[in-house]
């Protein structure tokens, strides 16, 4: 059975940091794409970052490039989202999830497979 629980959200002023995790199990990372999807208060779900051992894949979403990183420690099965120069627009509820084929080509092929619950964050202005 697929499972994807995250960790790490919370309160952050303008400007700060936070780093997600997401601890997955029943697929190995060469089996799936890795991603983070967020939906901010009254908007669409948005996929903001992506990650593919088979396709050797990496995606940003322009709102996020340069300022968060994905990345994998396949040991551990948990995937980490440095969040950077977190401003208000970062505001909203942040999930990870897993899909095959779902990050190949530099893009997000949107919507996932698998999903978490999702973890708040909110940024303080």
């Amino acid at each position: 059975e697929v499972q994807l629980v995250e960790s790490g959200g919370g309160l952050v002023q303008a400007g700060g940091s936070l780093r997600l995790a997401c601890t997955y199990s029943g697929f190995s990372f060469q089996d799936l794409a890795l991603g983070w999807v967020r939906q901010g208060p009254g908007e669409e779900r948005e996929g903001i970052s992506c990650i593919s051992w088979l396709w050797s894949a990496e995606f940003y979403a322009d709102s996020v490039k340069g300022r968060f990183t994905l990345t994998v420690d396949e040991k551990k099965k948990t995937m980490f989202l440095q969040m950077n120069n977190l401003s208000p627009e970062d505001t909203g509820r942040y999930f990870c999830a897993a899909g095959e084929n779902r990050c190949r080509g530099d893009r997000f092929y949107y919507p996932m497979d698998y999903w978490g619950k999702g973890t708040q964050i909110t940024v303080l202005g």
